[in-house]
């Protein structure tokens, strides 16, 4: 049921048609020693903690605990975003070709470019993709059209397993080359297999993820001027909330960079709908995937939006087509806007500030317990750690409503009993002690 406010003037309105001066003449069937007296009412609660009282009370729901991610995040979502969402300019089966967008949605579109490239560092940014890993992707061939030689592609094998799947299924038609660069002790990828590889191979793409799969931080930094040595078009996969305390991957000289926006007000739900975003630089934009809105002035000089940039086969002439992509996730993009917009800087550095501060403290709680450290680097929010009775562990726990890590070595053979860590801002210190008081 949609709760609607009434502004001042509303309630003005409502109560001459009454026929009353005040509100409190609207409840006047209320005793008048419960207004003196007060409901004695307990202390004011978060939006967060008031969706957990309900749900405590509600004796057949016992909601999960999640401490795995991979790329997909249990975060905390503020209710205002999904009942925007909800409204009928908004909520649709259809996505508007150009003629039929009204000006909201295309200024909506607009913002949110405009919020992505402040995210990045980029210059511009599409009006969204289908998710992260086809965003990846299509980054990739971008940057295969960008070099415009060569026939290797270079993936650390610290990027999301699912998303090096996606590529090489994406890169099947073009039989290019596919070397997976590995990783060190610190958990981040080794550069000097990265040099001997970019020396040895014409590479018209390098892809790196920033934190990676592990949770590490890249040393972009050095990655960045190795790209740059070799002339390879450089491809960075972010992390939404990781960029608001990280330097953003334009500092290292990044061509294009997308990432997966499910963090930014996306629930988890099955895996899907997600969406993807996608930013470059200014001199590239002519080669970017799907579209792009800018603002400009109608026929009586007065602001508007339009699509300015659709490189999809339907609109153009199919050999200079940069992409299938068909259209945007828009409802998802909008749902990511809201959420930065409801944030700010500040809402979203303290999000990570603290999803980082509970992850430190529950890695130390689990080393305590018997786990091991996996790697030497610095990580954020996410972890690997390793512990000989992992199979047991999955299935107490997930008795107990509990998911705990993601199995590594499902994707990495050399990772043996290892799971994957993940704590967001959502965990709470009393969650954490009761997982741990159960291992």
């Amino acid at each position: 049921m949609s709760y609607i406010p009434h502004s001042e003037e509303e309630v003005k309105r409502i109560l001459e048609k009454l026929k009353l001066r005040s509100l409190r003449e609207l409840f006047s069937h209320i005793p008048e020693e419960l207004f003196s007296e007060g409901f004695n009412l307990p202390e004011p609660h978060s939006e967060e903690e008031l969706r957990r009282l309900f749900d405590e009370a509600c004796e057949d729901t016992e909601v999960p605990l999640y401490f795995i991610g991979a790329g997909s995040y249990d975060r905390i979502i503020p209710s205002v975003i999904w009942q925007i969402l909800n409204r009928g300019e908004f909520l649709t089966p259809y996505t508007p070709y150009q003629a039929e967008a009204s000006q909201g949605t295309l200024q909506a579109i607009f913002e949110y470019q405009s919020l992505i490239c402040e995210l990045t560092g980029m210059d511009v940014a599409n009006a969204s993709m289908y998710d992260g890993a086809s965003a990846t992707a299509e980054a990739v061939l971008m940057a295969r059209a960008i070099r415009g030689k060569g026939n290797t592609v270079v993936l650390s094998k610290t990027i999301n397993p699912l998303y090096r799947q996606v590529v090489k299924t994406y890169l099947r038609g073009y039989r290019d080359k596919i070397i997976e660069v590995g990783f060190t002790e610190e958990g981040t990828t080794d550069l000097n297999e990265l040099e001997r590889v970019l020396k040895e191979n014409e590479v018209h793409a390098l892809v790196v993820q920033y934190p990676n799969f592990f949770g590490y931080i890249e040393p972009l930094k050095e990655i960045g001027e190795l790209s740059k040595k070799f002339g390879s078009p450089l491809v960075v996969i972010a992390d939404p909330i990781a960029l608001a305390l990280l330097k953003p991957p334009s500092s290292f000289g990044a061509d294009i960079v997308v990432g997966e926006g499910q963090q930014l007000g996306v629930p988890l739900s099955f895996g899907g709908p997600y969406v993807g975003f996608f930013a470059t630089r200014r001199e590239y934009v002519r080669k970017m995937p799907g579209r792009l809105v800018g603002m400009g002035e109608d026929l009586k000089g007065k602001r508007a939006f339009t699509l300015v940039l659709q490189t999809r086969e339907q609109h153009i002439r199919r050999e200079r087509a940069t992409s299938n992509i068909c259209t945007n996730q828009n409802l998802m993009a909008l749902a990511n806007l809201l959420y930065m917009v409801l944030l700010g800087k500040e809402g979203i550095k303290e999000v990570a500030i603290q999803s980082l501060s509970k992850a430190y403290f529950f890695k130390k709680k689990l080393l305590e317990k018997g786990f091991e450290e996996v790697f030497k680097g610095k990580h954020l929010w996410e972890f690997p750690v390793r512990h000989e009775n992992l199979p047991v562990i999955y299935r107490k726990l997930l008795k107990e409503k509990v998911v705990f890590g993601f199995p590594v070595e499902r994707f990495y053979k050399e990772l043996e009993k290892t799971t994957l860590i993940a704590v967001t801002e959502k965990r709470t210190k009393e969650e954490m002690e009761k997982v741990l008081a159960l291992l």
